[in-house]
C-alpha cells in the first residue's frame, strides 16, 4: 500500500511539473547505474523544484538530505521521512545540533549499502546565479563513512546539471543533464584522506562546471549574463553557454549589454490565463507570493501553490456549472479548461 501511494503521489507530481512548465529536457538518463549505490550530486538554484525534478525523472528511488529546520513539527517530520527525505543539521540551526550530523552519515552509509540511491547538493545552498558554486565536504564526509564502515562499496557518484531559463518565472523552461558515473571507490584513498576529498569534489565541481551554465562570479556577471540573454543563447544548453561566455571579450560585454527589465510584459495571452483562472490568480498574485522569502523559493512556492489550488477550482467550476447545467456540460467545459491552459502554458505565453 505504501508503495502504491508513493506511485501515485510520484505520477501526480510529474504530471503537475510537465504541465507547470513550458519544456522540461532530460538526457543522460543512461549514465545513471540500476545496480549499483549512487550518490547524485546537483547543482542547487530552485529549491524544491529541483529535488522533484530528480525525485519523478531519474529512473531510481532516492533519499534526499535535505535542510533539517523544515522538519518544524511532528506531522512533516513523518511526511518528509515517508517521502525518503533525511534531516541534514548546519551551524545555522545551532553547533550543538551537528552532532547529529554523524547519525544521519551512518544512516547514509546504510542506505548506500543497501544499494540504494542517494541525492545531495554539495554546493550546500541554493542560489539562481547561473554558475557552480564552491562545494562543500559533506557530501566527501558521506562517502568516507561509507568506505569505512564498508570498505568494498562502489558507490558512483552521477553529477547533474539543472539549467533553468529564468527559474522564478512563469511557465519556465528547464533541462536536466545527468553526467557519466564516477567510482568514488578509484578516488578514495583511506590513508589520505584530505587529497582523496579535494580530489573527489574537484572532479565533481568540473564535470558540474560542464553539466550546468557556468559564469564565472566576477564583476562582467550580470553584463555576460544580459548579452547572453539579448543573443537568446539557450540556457538549456550549458555547453553553448560555456563556449559563448568563454568567446566573449571583457571590453565587449562592459560596452555592449545592458541589463534586461525585469518587468513582466504584458500580451493578450496573460489577459486571457488570468482571466481564465481568475481566482488561482488573485489568490497568488495579492495573498500568497508577497510571502515567499526568497526568490529561490518562488518556483517552488508557486508549483505548490498551483498543484493544491488548481484541482480545487476545477472541482469549485464543475459543482457549479452542474448545478446551472448539467454533469456532461460541467466535463466538457473542465476538459476545455484544461486543455486551453496546457496550450497556453506550452505554446503561448512566454
Amino acid at each position: 500500500m505504501s508503495r502504491f501511494i508513493y506511485s501515485i503521489v510520484k505520477l501526480v507530481v510529474k504530471t503537475g511539473l510537465y504541465t507547470y512548465h513550458k519544456k522540461i529536457v532530460i538526457t543522460g538518463l543512461h549514465n545513471i547505474p540500476t545496480d549499483k549505490p549512487v550518490l547524485f550530486l546537483p547543482n542547487h538554484q530552485s529549491a524544491l523544484i529541483d529535488v522533484l525534478l530528480i525525485a519523478t525523472d531519474c529512473q531510481r528511488k532516492p533519499f534526499f538530505l535535505t535542510r533539517a529546520d523544515v522538519f518544524s513539527s511532528s506531522w512533516l517530520n513523518r511526511i518528509f521521512s515517508y517521502f525518503r527525505m533525511l534531516p541534514i543539521y548546519r551551524i545555522r540551526d545551532g553547533r550543538e545540533t551537528l552532532v547529529n550530523n554523524n547519525l544521519i552519515f551512518d544512516t547514509c552509509s546504510e542506505i548506500l549499502n543497501r544499494g540504494e540511491a542517494l541525492v545531495i547538493f554539495p554546493e550546500a545552498n541554493h542560489n539562481l546565479q547561473r554558475r557552480v558554486r564552491p562545494l562543500s565536504k559533506g557530501f566527501t564526509r558521506i562517502i568516507l563513512r561509507s568506505f569505512e564502515l564498508y570498505p568494498e562499496l562502489d558507490i558512483q557518484l552521477v553529477p547533474v546539471g539543472l539549467n533553468y531559463k529564468n527559474a522564478a518565472h512563469f511557465p519556465d523552461e528547464v533541462a536536466v543533464h545527468y553526467g557519466k558515473s564516477i567510482s568514488a571507490k578509484s578516488l578514495f584513498d583511506l590513508d589520505d584522506v584530505n587529497k582523496s576529498s579535494q580530489s573527489i569534489k574537484d572532479i565533481v565541481s568540473s564535470s558540474l562546471k560542464k553539466l550546468t551554465s557556468h559564469i564565472p562570479n566576477d564583476e562582467h556577471y550580470e553584463a555576460t549574463v544580459s548579452r547572453l540573454m539579448n543573443e537568446n543563447v539557450s540556457f538549456l544548453n550549458p555547453v553553448l553557454v560555456n563556449e559563448t561566455v568563454q568567446s566573449y571579450s571583457k571590453s565587449v560585454i562592459n560596452s555592449t549589454s545592458e541589463a534586461p527589465s525585469e518587468r513582466e510584459k504584458f500580451n493578450l495571452s496573460k489577459l486571457l490565463f488570468c482571466i481564465l483562472n481568475f481566482p488561482v490568480v488573485l489568490l497568488w498574485r495579492f495573498w500568497l507570493k508577497p510571502k515567499v522569502p526568497e526568490a529561490e523559493f518562488m518556483g517552488t512556492f508557486r508549483f505548490a501553490f498551483s498543484l493544491i489550488l488548481f484541482p480545487i477550482y476545477l472541482l469549485t467550476v464543475f459543482i457549479f456549472i452542474s448545478f446551472l447545467h448539467n454533469m456532461e456540460i460541467a466535463l466538457l467545459s473542465i476538459g476545455s479548461l484544461i486543455v486551453f491552459n496546457i496550450l497556453l502554458v506550452k505554446f503561448v505565453l512566454r
